[in-house]
C-alpha cells in the first residue's frame, strides 16, 4: 500500500464527518502567506541541494501536512 493510498484511508472516514458548511470551508482554506513564502524559500534551498538537515525536517513536515490537507480538500469536494 502506498502512503497515498494509506493517508486516503484513514482521512475517507473524517470526510464522511462533514456537513456542508464543513466541507466548502475545507475547501477554501488556503495557506497562510508566512507559511508559504517558508514553503517556497524551502523548496528554493532544495531545488538548489543546499537544505541542512533541519531544513530538510521542517520541509518534508510542511510537504506532508500539504499532502494531507490537499486530499480532505479532494474529499471535500467530492461532498
Amino acid at each position: 500500500m502506498s502512503a497515498a493510498t494509506g493517508l486516503d484511508g484513514l482521512l475517507e472516514p473524517l470526510s464522511r464527518c462533514l456537513d456542508p458548511e464543513s466541507a466548502r470551508r475545507v475547501v477554501d482554506l488556503q495557506v497562510a502567506p508566512p507559511v508559504q513564502r517558508r514553503i517556497d524559500a524551502l523548496a528554493e534551498l532544495a531545488n538548489e541541494g543546499t537544505l541542512s538537515d533541519s531544513e530538510r525536517s521542517d520541509y518534508e513536515a510542511l510537504i506532508n501536512a500539504a499532502d494531507f490537507i490537499s486530499i480532505l480538500k479532494l474529499k471535500a469536494r467530492r461532498y
